[in-house]
Protein backbone atom coordinates (compact mmCIF):
# COMPACT_ATOMS: atom_id res chain seq x y z
CA UNK A 1 0.00 0.00 0.00
CA UNK A 2 1.16 2.96 -0.66
CA UNK A 3 1.55 5.76 1.76
CA UNK A 4 0.47 9.37 1.53
CA UNK A 5 1.61 12.93 3.28
CA UNK A 6 -0.23 16.10 4.36
CA UNK A 7 1.72 17.55 1.27
CA UNK A 8 1.42 14.70 -1.44
CA UNK A 9 -2.44 14.47 -0.41
CA UNK A 10 -2.87 18.17 -1.08
CA UNK A 11 -1.13 17.72 -4.43
CA UNK A 12 -3.28 15.05 -5.64
CA UNK A 13 -6.55 17.15 -4.10
CA UNK A 14 -5.56 19.90 -6.61
CA UNK A 15 -5.15 17.53 -9.12
CA UNK A 16 -8.37 16.05 -8.67
CA UNK A 17 -9.76 19.56 -8.76
CA UNK A 18 -8.35 20.60 -12.07
CA UNK A 19 -9.33 17.26 -13.51
CA UNK A 20 -13.23 17.27 -12.50
CA UNK A 21 -13.29 21.30 -13.23
CA UNK A 22 -13.95 22.17 -9.42
CA UNK A 23 -14.14 25.84 -9.14
CA UNK A 24 -10.09 27.02 -8.54
CA UNK A 25 -10.36 30.95 -7.97
CA UNK A 26 -10.07 33.19 -4.97
CA UNK A 27 -13.75 33.00 -5.07
CA UNK A 28 -13.80 29.50 -4.25
CA UNK A 29 -12.04 30.18 -0.98
CA UNK A 30 -15.13 30.50 1.68
CA UNK A 31 -16.80 27.76 -0.52
CA UNK A 32 -14.14 25.29 0.27
CA UNK A 33 -14.64 25.69 3.84
CA UNK A 34 -18.53 25.66 3.48
CA UNK A 35 -18.25 22.45 2.12
CA UNK A 36 -15.93 20.92 4.69
CA UNK A 37 -18.52 21.89 7.14
CA UNK A 38 -21.39 20.33 5.18
CA UNK A 39 -19.17 17.05 5.00
CA UNK A 40 -18.53 17.16 8.67
CA UNK A 41 -22.28 17.35 9.05
CA UNK A 42 -23.01 14.59 6.85
CA UNK A 43 -20.56 12.41 8.84
CA UNK A 44 -22.07 12.85 12.11
CA UNK A 45 -25.29 12.37 10.19
CA UNK A 46 -23.98 9.11 9.33
CA UNK A 47 -22.72 8.25 12.47
CA UNK A 48 -25.89 9.29 14.18
CA UNK A 49 -27.67 7.11 12.09
CA UNK A 50 -25.65 3.64 12.64
CA UNK A 51 -24.11 4.03 9.24
CA UNK A 52 -21.06 1.57 8.94
CA UNK A 53 -17.70 2.78 9.78
CA UNK A 54 -16.26 3.33 6.09
CA UNK A 55 -19.37 5.49 5.62
CA UNK A 56 -18.78 7.86 8.65
CA UNK A 57 -14.91 7.63 7.45
CA UNK A 58 -15.53 8.43 3.69
CA UNK A 59 -17.57 11.83 4.99
CA UNK A 60 -14.92 12.33 7.13
CA UNK A 61 -12.19 12.23 4.04
CA UNK A 62 -14.14 14.25 2.39
CA UNK A 63 -14.07 17.03 5.01
CA UNK A 64 -9.39 16.80 4.83
CA UNK A 65 -9.97 16.51 1.05
CA UNK A 66 -11.90 20.54 1.13
CA UNK A 67 -9.43 21.57 4.07
CA UNK A 68 -6.51 20.26 2.07
CA UNK A 69 -8.21 22.24 -1.40
CA UNK A 70 -8.69 25.06 0.86
CA UNK A 71 -5.09 25.44 1.74
CA UNK A 72 -3.68 24.59 -2.01
CA UNK A 73 -5.89 27.27 -3.14
CA UNK A 74 -4.98 29.52 -0.62
CA UNK A 75 -1.39 28.99 -1.86
CA UNK A 76 -2.22 29.46 -5.52
CA UNK A 77 -4.54 32.37 -5.09
CA UNK A 78 -2.27 34.12 -2.18
CA UNK A 79 1.19 32.96 -3.11
CA UNK A 80 3.65 31.35 -1.05
CA UNK A 81 3.53 27.45 -0.03
CA UNK A 82 2.21 25.95 2.74
CA UNK A 83 3.87 23.08 4.56
CA UNK A 84 1.10 20.83 5.97
CA UNK A 85 3.14 18.15 7.36
CA UNK A 86 5.05 20.70 9.46
CA UNK A 87 1.90 22.26 10.06
CA UNK A 88 0.34 19.52 11.78
CA UNK A 89 3.24 18.57 13.38
CA UNK A 90 3.80 21.87 14.83
CA UNK A 91 -0.10 21.64 16.62
CA UNK A 92 0.48 18.26 17.49
CA UNK A 93 3.47 19.50 19.61
CA UNK A 94 1.57 23.04 20.81
CA UNK A 95 -1.32 20.68 21.61
CA UNK A 96 0.98 17.82 23.94
CA UNK A 97 2.21 20.95 25.68
CA UNK A 98 -1.00 21.43 27.15
CA UNK A 99 -2.58 20.88 29.98
CA UNK A 100 -4.63 17.17 30.11
CA UNK A 101 -8.47 17.85 29.14
CA UNK A 102 -7.42 21.43 27.45
CA UNK A 103 -10.11 23.41 26.92
CA UNK A 104 -12.58 21.50 28.28
CA UNK A 105 -14.94 23.27 30.81
CA UNK A 106 -18.24 21.59 30.91
CA UNK A 107 -17.72 18.08 33.17
CA UNK A 108 -18.66 15.50 30.14
CA UNK A 109 -20.64 13.11 32.46
CA UNK A 110 -23.59 16.30 32.68
CA UNK A 111 -25.87 14.39 30.70
CA UNK A 112 -25.81 11.22 32.40
CA UNK A 113 -28.95 11.60 35.12
CA UNK A 114 -27.33 15.45 36.26
CA UNK A 115 -29.02 18.37 35.87
CA UNK A 116 -28.16 22.31 35.45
Amino acid sequence: METCTFNRAKQLVRQLVAAKGFPDDESALPQKLLWAFVELGEAADAYKKGAKWDVVNEELMDVIFYVLDFIGLEEKTQGGRIDVDRLFLEKWTKNMNRPEQYGQKRDLDLGKGQSR
